[in-house]
């Protein structure tokens, strides 16, 4: 349990120090990353095993992931593109899904937000609400 907790800690440690502001440094990441797989050290893989989870969920932080349907024009990438700044702030990238499953509508995901404005989720709520327990349409 000890060397779990000091693991942690240290891939923590790490992580901040690759922090400049509120954004990962990707050099520092990259540092970092490269000196644990040169590192002679007892624990450094799980170590960089940890590290890398917390560089992920960073990432999925700052990254908007949008699907829709059907594919949608340019203006209206450009006009969801402006929502996310103005919600989020700059220096968010943004990557379109074509999900035909949805059967129609918008839904975004930004970290742990969501926002689902999806026929399929419609209807899930719809059968949810009517008894059915919210099986998947």
């Amino acid at each position: 349990m000890k060397a779990a907790r000091q693991v942690r800690r240290t891939a923590e440690r790490l992580f901040k120090d690759c922090r400049v502001g509120r954004s990962l440094d990707e050099a520092r990441v990259r540092q970092a990353a490269v000196g644990l797989v040169g590192s002679p050290r007892r624990r450094s893989v799980p170590v960089l095993q940890e590290f890398a989870r917390l560089v992920r969920l960073a990432r999925d932080q700052r990254t908007a992931t949008v699907e829709t349907a059907v594919p949608i024009a340019r203006e209206v990438r450009n006009a969801v593109e402006q929502a996310l700044v103005r919600r989020y702030g700059r220096g968010m990238p943004t990557r379109f899904a074509h999900t035909p499953a949805l059967i129609g509508g918008m839904r975004v995901t930004v970290g742990s937000d969501v926002f689902d404005g999806s026929v399929r989720w419609r209807l899930v709520d719809l059968a949810r609400r009517f008894g059915d327990g919210g099986s998947e349409p």
